[in-house]
């Protein structure tokens, strides 16, 4: 039995890490109790891919290796669409803006134009690919999740302004990392934390992403390392 990628959907998570030599904290915010999928729950901002994301102009695309890496085992062309759905989902659950100043060549798509309206093109070079899941079988709804992480001070906002964010999450908060793992999150936040922990002083990016592919057959633990072009 194969999957049925038509029941699963590319999805791009961010983790902002702020302080991260010091004293390390991470935004989280908490899911509704009616939410479909892992209502309660405490996590980062994220979700799936629009069908519009690739059309969506960057001020700087992904660095190289993420695009490589975002390329294996994965559509062509997706690496784009993954930033601009991480940059947007950021935007709409907390209002804080990765971007940089500058205005658009064409007027931005509906899901764009409050982003657009602050004087910013979305900026994709701070996203450090660093972790990707897929949604095992059996859920309401199923994910093909990336997770990116971002060094806060990439972010061109006020950092303790959520007042632009959409009700998706709520007690949106900046969260200590030795604590984060008191507060009630899905089981692949736990996993992805202990990531973020190993890599939270270290700006460089990884030597490889882990990969927890849960298809129809067995759960698979790979490494992403990217092939990047030659010549």
């Amino acid at each position: 039995m194969t999957i049925d990628k038509s029941q699963i959907r590319n999805a791009a998570t961010v983790i902002v890490l702020r302080d991260r030599f010091d004293a390390p904290r991470i935004l989280m915010g908490q899911r509704g109790s009616k939410a479909v999928f892992m209502p309660n729950k405490f996590v980062f901002p994220g979700g799936a891919v629009d069908a519009g994301d690739a059309e969506v102009p960057l001020a700087s695309p992904l660095p190289e290796t993420c695009a490589a890496r975002i390329a294996e085992d994965a559509e062509p062309g997706l690496a784009h669409a993954i930033a601009v759905a991480a940059i947007r989902e950021l935007w709409e659950e907390t209002g804080l803006i990765l971007g940089r100043p500058g205005s658009w060549d064409t007027p931005p798509p509906p899901d764009w134009e409050s982003f657009a309206a602050t004087g910013h093109v979305p900026h994709a070079a701070p996203l450090q690919f660093t972790f990707r899941a897929l949604t095992p079988p059996g859920r309401p709804r199923r994910f093909d999740a990336r997770f990116f992480l971002v060094d806060a001070d990439d972010i061109a906002s006020d950092l303790d302004d959520f007042d632009a964010a959409c009700d998706e999450l709520s007690h949106l908060q900046w969260v200590p990392l030795s604590e984060a793992r008191s507060f009630d999150m899905p089981f692949i936040t736990e996993v992805v934390m202990a990531e973020v922990e190993a890599r939270a002083r270290d700006r460089n990016p990884p030597a490889s992403v882990p990969f927890f592919k849960n298809n129809d057959e067995e759960s698979l633990f790979l490494r992403l390392r990217g092939k990047l072009p030659t010549g």
